[in-house]
């Protein structure tokens, strides 16, 4: 792929997520896709990465902003930063109680592709920064 079909390929994929079209962000990832969750582990295929989407839709209402794409010359890897601009609507795990709190929190992914489809999405947040923004809404 070439810079531009890598950059077109993520962009495809953040507009699905701020669409909650869950179709077209698993046909832009390789059956085997990697991810690595934010402060958790490594899931790997498209299955796994559906049942995260669906935990998080149930948790969060979120949108990114602010998108940077960025890919390399020889379109192998790419990263994008943006802001998390969202609401916590269910308590999840461990994590504060969920009031509808609103945050924005600044957060970026970092992508590797392969044969035209994203085969790693490794997402980095601050989390202690996001706790803090739920815990004083």
């Amino acid at each position: 792929m070439t810079q531009a079909d890598t950059h077109a390929l993520i962009t495809r994929y953040l507009d699905a997520f701020n669409a909650g079209d869950v179709d077209t962000m698993l046909a832009c990832l390789d059956e085997d896709v990697a991810h690595d969750v934010n402060e958790g582990g490594r899931e790997i295929g498209r299955d796994p990465f559906r049942s995260f989407i669906a935990t998080m839709a149930r948790h969060y209402d979120e949108q990114l902003g602010d998108i940077v794409v960025f890919a390399s010359e020889d379109g192998t890897r790419a990263a994008a930063e943006f802001t998390v601009r969202g609401r916590y609507r269910e308590t999840a795990p461990g994590l504060p109680e969920a009031s509808n709190q609103a945050y924005s929190i600044p957060a970026g992914q970092f992508f590797s592709v392969e044969n035209g489809k994203i085969a790693r999405v490794t997402t980095y947040y601050n989390l202690k920064a996001w706790i803090a923004a739920v815990s004083t809404a």
